[in-house]
């Protein structure tokens, strides 16, 4: 069955989704989200999300933050230093003046606080969840989605013609649609995650800590921290092979002594890691944001923030626009001009870091100790660096 829709379509009911979703509604602009899983699907997911502060003001002028707040875990701290290095770094969120640098929070209970808002939005948000999109077709009047209604006993098929299309899924529809270029590097490193427990209390400090084979990365959430293990993919194949007390040691021995004796380690899980860029290819009708329009290393926490900024500068570029304009090029070419420096420079940036920061070679130890000393010494530096993770790239 086919339907025109004369507002904005998001394809993908994830935090980036719904966030662009909350504001277009709260700005009076129409909108319907197709979402390929049930309701509430992903509220056991317990993968960690770090939060920026930049993120907490955008979720707090939503309505979101209150129903969240409870369940995240504030990061006041980063401490950052080099294993068989000297030189470290300490950001504190009081010399910034902020409440905290940033938050660790479960996916799970994002999405919990985000689907609590929609239960009391307007009926000009809608989400249609178990319509997984099957097909996406662009041209130059508009853009025509195919999706599956599995809700239904027939499994039938309908189609939404928009002006809008905006893939805001991670990825997933992409494969449905030839044609499109993606710029990829594959690192040919892999991150191992969990939840550890500590001999000492985290006091709210979060760490990261430079190896020669990778960053490890510390987050508090709760009461223990999220670990992020990150390596080449032989080196995390020996790690993921220990056993549990086999690993906790191995970590110790990378991590050191900061936070005591490593306790426990939860279920491991591990994904690869890229840098990707997707090449836009949509003149007009379509648009693409966060994960499915670049990837970056987790190394500075930088991905699922930036996908937040792409969802709130396309939300104010819609709301701008007359309903005539939603979807045409000179609209989409100002969102991508308005966004290129943000992503641009986080790309970047997170190469950097695992470029610099993760290797042995002779002279990079020196280098990555002046870098952090001049990190330590220059209060600039700090603010620079802060104002990036909170607010990304103006």
């Amino acid at each position: 069955m086919k339907h025109t829709v004369n507002h904005p379509v998001v394809i993908g009911g994830g935090p980036v989704g719904l966030v662009l979703a909350l504001s277009l509604q709260q700005s009076g602009v129409p909108v319907t989200v197709l979402e390929a899983q049930q309701q509430g699907a992903m509220y056991g997911d317990g993968r960690a999300l770090a939060l920026s502060y930049g993120t907490r003001q955008v979720l707090e002028r939503l309505g979101v933050w209150n129903a969240l707040a409870s369940k995240v875990t504030a990061i006041e701290t980063i401490h950052v230093s080099q294993k068989k290095g000297f030189g470290r770094a300490l950001l504190s969120a009081k010399e910034h003046q902020l409440p905290a640098l940033g938050y660790v929070v479960s996916y799970g209970a994002l999405m919990q606080a985000l689907d609590a808002r929609l239960s009391e939005s307007s009926t000009s948000l809608e989400v249609q969840y178990q319509v997984p999109v099957q097909q996406l077709h662009v041209n130059a009047a508009a853009a025509e989605i195919t999706f599956q209604n599995t809700t239904e006993a027939s499994q039938s098929h309908d189609v939404f013609t928009t002006p809008l299309a905006i893939i805001a899924d991670g990825g997933r529809s992409l494969e449905a649609i030839p044609g499109l270029v993606r710029e990829t590097k594959h690192y040919g490193h892999d991150a191992l995650v969990g939840m550890v427990e500590t001999e000492l209390p985290h006091h709210n400090i979060a760490y990261e800590r430079f190896t020669p084979y990778g960053p490890i990365a510390l987050l508090p959430n709760g009461e223990q921290f999220s670990l992020v293990w990150t390596g080449e993919q032989a080196y995390i194949d020996q790690i993921c092979a220990l056993d549990d007390a086999a690993f906790l040691q191995a970590l110790h021995q990378a991590f050191g002594d900061r936070v005591g004796k490593f306790l426990h380690i939860g279920k491991r899980g591990r994904f690869p890691l890229k840098l990707s860029k997707l090449e836009q290819t949509f003149q007009a009708h379509c648009v693409v944001i966060g994960n499915a329009a670049q990837t970056m290393h987790p190394v500075a926490g930088q991905g699922f923030n930036v996908g937040i900024r792409d969802a709130m500068a396309l939300a104010e570029n819609i709301a701008a626009s007359s309903a005539s304009e939603w979807g045409a090029t000179h609209r989409l070419t100002e969102y991508h001009q308005s966004r290129a420096r943000d992503t641009g420079r986080g790309l970047l940036f997170t190469d950097f870091l695992v470029n610099v920061f993760s290797n042995d070679l002779i002279g990079v130890g020196l280098l990555r100790g002046a870098g952090l000393g001049a990190l330590s010494m220059l209060p600039f530096a700090r603010r620079f660096l802060v104002n990036k993770m909170s607010y990304g790239s103006e």
